[in-house]
């Protein structure tokens, strides 16, 4: 989701975003002391989302991994964050709120959190122990970046006739598969040549 600052220089102990988090009437993350809103996403951002949750869910039906989309923080130390995407195997309970043991994030980027996605979030994610695969897609275009902790972190780049392996859970996953439904000229070009 697009991320807009919601206070400049004004900052917040963790202790009153945590108090103030649940009666807020939109989502916020929490970043070095500062708190940003989580604005709305577009249809691209949507359908990816919703493409890789509902993918990566029917793989997992089953198994003790959960799949989340957007509502489910990620607390990396005293940050929080909400990752478009994640797939957790910790058996969170039913009334956490928290995945302290993601083993897959996936961000799909914008404008607006591009720099935050692959700079500071991707910093503080890498650190995670339980962290596997990061995954960022670019809604406007086709192009899906990998980095896995087995790989050293070292970026690998997927495109349409592509088909990426999340090792942390044994799935094959076309690239078209995440770009279904998504309107922009590579796949408009896609559809046009299997037609």
């Amino acid at each position: 989701m697009a991320l807009d600052k919601v206070h400049e220089n004004i900052y917040l102990s963790e202790e009153e975003y945590l108090a103030t988090e649940p009666a807020s009437e939109v989502k916020r993350e929490y970043i070095d002391g500062q708190v940003y809103a989580m604005a709305g996403a577009g249809y691209n951002h949507n359908c990816i989302s919703a493409n890789m949750l509902r993918e990566l869910g029917n793989h997992l039906k089953g198994t003790p991994c959960a799949t989340f989309m957007a509502d489910i923080k990620v607390r990396l130390g005293k940050d929080y964050v909400y990752p478009d995407v994640l797939v957790d195997c910790s058996k969170m309970s039913g009334d956490d709120y928290f995945s302290t043991s993601p083993v897959i994030i996936v961000e799909v980027l914008s404008r607006s959190t591009r720099k935050m996605d692959t700079t500071t979030k991707l910093i503080r994610y890498i650190n995670l122990p339980s962290l596997q695969e990061y995954v960022l897609i670019e809604p406007d275009i086709v192009s899906v970046q990998v980095l896995r902790r087995n790989k050293n972190w070292l970026p690998e780049y997927y495109f349409l006739g592509d088909e990426i392996w999340f090792e942390s859970i044994g799935l094959a996953l076309a690239v078209e598969d995440i770009y279904d439904r998504v309107d922009n000229r590579d796949m408009n070009e896609f559809r046009e040549g299997l037609a």
